[in-house]
């Protein structure tokens, strides 16, 4: 019997890193956050001082970085050039770097076959904005995970507040909606929904109901009891 591929895709802010995690956690597969490979490359771009749309400029540092997934103490660590970088990826402005540098075609062909090999050593979930629709296209489960700009924004404004982050609100918002703007209007592999990927939206749902959610969709699609 083959592996089980779960892809998740869906907009900034939709929460599906962290119900991936939470779902994979309880079937026991391997989580692989895509995002959080391509924030790496966007902190990597950022240090050298190269535009995030310099596709030329980006392409030409690609062979001097390396992007690894790692788990300790059962949390995934996101290591760049050997340097646990987990917490440095994860602002704003790394963010709209990251949007930036997966437009870039030589990006996504750089990360393709990692992402792809992850999918033929086991039960895998994976998470991002193409998964479904050029990563892992013949995934068994393809769901598509949104919430309104809104929920996405005050939830990401909540999320930096905790971390001691000096935001507004409607600058989250604007970063929101740019961020979507970008995804879903790049000419490679823009963000948009699988064909047969089941819409979930997590608007009205709490965090718990949303992995609910996709555990019924997971045992749905693959026929195995998992709740």
């Amino acid at each position: 019997m083959g592996y089980i591929a779960v892809a998740i895709d869906g907009p900034s802010g939709a929460g599906k890193s962290t119900i991936a995690r939470a779902v994979a956690a309880r079937l026991g597969y391997v989580y692989v956050d895509t995002g959080a490979m391509y924030r790496a490359i966007g902190l990597a771009v950022s240090r050298r001082g190269i535009d995030g749309t310099d596709a030329d400029g980006i392409a030409a540092v690609l062979p001097s970085i390396a992007v690894e997934l790692v788990y300790q103490d059962g949390a995934q660590h996101v290591l760049l050039n050997g340097e646990d970088v987990s917490a440095a990826i994860r602002t704003s402005a790394i963010s709209r770097y990251a949007s930036q540098v997966s437009a870039v075609p030589a990006v996504r062909q750089f990360l393709l076959e990692t992402q792809r090999d992850m999918a033929r050593k086991g039960d895998i979930l994976m998470d991002g904005r193409d998964i479904g629709t050029v990563i892992l296209p013949d995934a068994p489960v393809k769901i598509f995970l949104t919430a309104s700009a809104e929920t996405r924004a005050d939830r990401r404004y909540r999320e930096l507040r905790e971390k001691g982050q000096d935001v507004q609100y409607e600058d989250v918002l604007h970063d929101v909606v740019e961020r979507d703007r970008q995804d879903m209007t790049r000419a490679t592999a823009p963000l948009r929904q699988a064909a047969d990927a089941v819409l979930l939206d997590t608007s009205e749902l709490t965090l718990e109901q949303s992995i609910e959610a996709v555990l019924q969709i997971i045992q749905d699609k693959t026929g195995e009891t998992y709740i």
